[in-house]
């Protein structure tokens, strides 16, 4: 609590600026009082939270999984929470009122990719797993080398999707405060670390409910206000947004984000495949007690998450149309104060005032809290239970040891997502969770549902073809626009296009597949064989925990 406490005071005692995360220059705010109030009231609700879950928390199924006692609503709430990311209200939000139609590409790609969870992992995946994906991948499978596999595909998401929360929560803190980036950074991760070091996955459940239920009211009441400015008529709102936007009429169409099908296929290939491969959400089907709670809470899901991007779309919109009349929340060079990932922000005060801006301004920190701490609990997971564990002591820790061990590794990864997050200050944050859902798709999503469908899987196809998925996912992204050209300044991109998914998840399951159709070893013949078994645990759950320990 006294670094908490210090780490308030410097911010609030500060004063700078920082790149914007699209374009100019965060200008110095002034200190909104409401706003700050509503923050703390809830960072001290949450360390509430965290010191109730951290006296229910004495064992590893506690900790990784609230105890299984999470139910199949509550869970759905949960899942909303930790996908309503700040890639999503502050990102989408902001991509549509800077390209206007082009930004629903984002929307739908996030939504469609539930379904496939439905229908084809949730059930399996809650049958045959108990704390991460990686016990479901490596059931009938060599244990080292999988666990190794899933512990680098975990790592490496939750490494690009915690970047695109830090830079959100930055922007969010430094527009809120008036304060310099790099303070809110690390405030950011020091709460994160408080989170899932005391309270574990109860703690991070009970967070992301709460913030999820506080979003949508919110993303409602803003969506409400604008739909009444214009008499609830969507076409007026559309005429007034074209009317006003430099782009004109070019905002209702396609193009002006991803002019080339290749890069639309791959990216939508990224945001559907890579939902049923991201790690944070995958851990969250092992708080319910059985498969039937774990549809249900696809099922809930699913619905929030579809009615808050129709909200995203008309808050998008309607930042369009109420913001450009008001010289207030543009700089002298005309850009949007904070950037256009502060267009949902700006819009809260134009509809509600200050009180209002405090309100969704907490809950915007509430969202990004949410999802890092679910994200540094599953990076935490895969360090601990995956390598630890089960590669280095081959099953014979202990679960005090094993807990001791992922908080270490919380502190680490809270260090690095600090650093991670101020390197990658100037990055857009949709940008940045597509190139995380690009390595989910690659490297996760093949091994995970070749793992439950597949009989001809082996290990040495699963193992070559997985690192094959995630390596050319990495390798293309660094040598690709963003981060070839606008991280580190060479004049073009070895690799043209933003997102490697179409590639990289090809090569993923050709590899797989050809690696393992090939593999005639008796160890591949057995993993064969324990397909049968494996089918039938999946279908029913029974001895589905015990197995996970094998």
């Amino acid at each position: 609590m006294k670094v908490l406490f210090f780490t308030l005071s410097v911010l609030l005692s500060s004063h700078a600026w920082a790149a914007d995360a699209i374009s100019g220059v965060v200008e110095q705010q002034a200190l909104n009082i409401p706003a700050v109030v509503m923050f703390l009231i809830f960072v001290a609700a949450t360390l509430v939270i965290t010191y109730w879950a951290a006296k229910r928390t004495r064992s590893t199924a506690d900790y990784y999984a609230a105890g299984g006692g999470i139910t199949g609503f509550q869970n759905g709430l949960a899942i909303a929470g930790d996908y309503m990311s700040a890639a999503s209200f502050l990102g989408i939000s902001g991509l549509v009122y800077l390209s206007g139609y082009d930004g629903l590409i984002y929307s739908i790609g996030f939504l469609i990719g539930w379904p496939l969870i439905l229908f084809i992992v949730a059930e399996r995946l809650r049958n045959l797993g108990r704390y991460t994906f990686a016990d479901v991948v490596s059931y009938r499978l060599e244990q080292l080398p999988i666990r190794t596999l899933s512990a680098f595909g975990t790592l490496a998401v939750v490494a690009l999707y915690l970047i695109a929360q830090m830079v959100g929560a930055g922007k969010l803190i430094q527009l809120l405060f008036g304060l310099p980036y790099h303070y809110a950074v690390i405030m950011v991760g020091i709460l994160m670390v408080m989170y899932v070091m005391f309270g574990g996955m109860l703690a991070t459940t009970w967070v992301q409910i709460i913030k999820a239920v506080l979003l949508l009211l919110g993303a409602s009441f803003i969506a409400f206000m604008v739909l009444k400015h214009v008499d609830f008529d969507l076409n007026a709102l559309f005429e007034q947004a074209v009317a006003v936007h430099p782009k004109g009429l070019d905002i209702m169409a396609p193009g002006g984000l991803i002019s080339d099908p290749i890069s639309a296929i791959s990216l939508g290939i990224a945001l559907i495949f890579g939902t049923a491969g991201l790690p944070h959400i995958l851990m969250r089907f092992f708080t319910v007690s059985d498969a039937k709670q774990a549809r249900r809470s696809v099922f809930f899901a699913t619905g929030f998450i579809g009615y808050f991007y129709i909200l995203t779309f008309v808050i998008g919109f309607g930042a369009i149309v109420l913001l450009s009349t008001n010289p207030d929340f543009f700089d002298g060079n005309g850009l949007l104060l904070g950037g256009n990932n502060m267009a949902a922000i700006h819009l809260s005060k134009a509809v509600g005032g200050d009180f209002f801006l405090g309100f969704i301004s907490a809950v915007a920190f509430a969202t990004i809290l949410a999802v890092v701490s679910g994200l540094t609990l599953a990076g935490a997971s895969a360090i601990s239970h995956d390598l630890y564990a089960s590669v280095i002591k081959k099953g014979n820790s202990s679960a005090k040891q094993e807990i001791r061990v992922s908080k270490i590794a919380t502190v680490v990864l809270g260090a690095v997502a600090i650093y991670l997050g101020i390197l990658f200050e100037d990055q857009n944050i949709a940008f940045m969770v597509g190139l995380a859902f690009a390595i989910a798709a690659s490297a996760n999503f093949p091994t995970l549902v070749l793992s439950m469908y597949w009989q001809g899987l082996t290990t040495r196809g699963a193992f070559i073809g997985g690192f094959a998925g995630l390596l050319t996912a990495a390798v293309l992204v660094i040598v690709g626009p963003i981060v070839w050209v606008d991280i580190l300044g060479n004049a073009q991109a070895l690799f043209p296009y933003k997102y490697p998914a179409l590639f990289s998840v090809s090569i993923a399951f050709l590899s797989i597949w050809f690696f393992s159709v090939t593999d005639r070893s008796q160890r591949a013949n057995n993993e064969r064989k324990k397909f049968e078994h494996q089918f039938i645990r999946s279908q029913t759950g029974i001895g589905a925990h015990d197995a996970a320990d094998h």
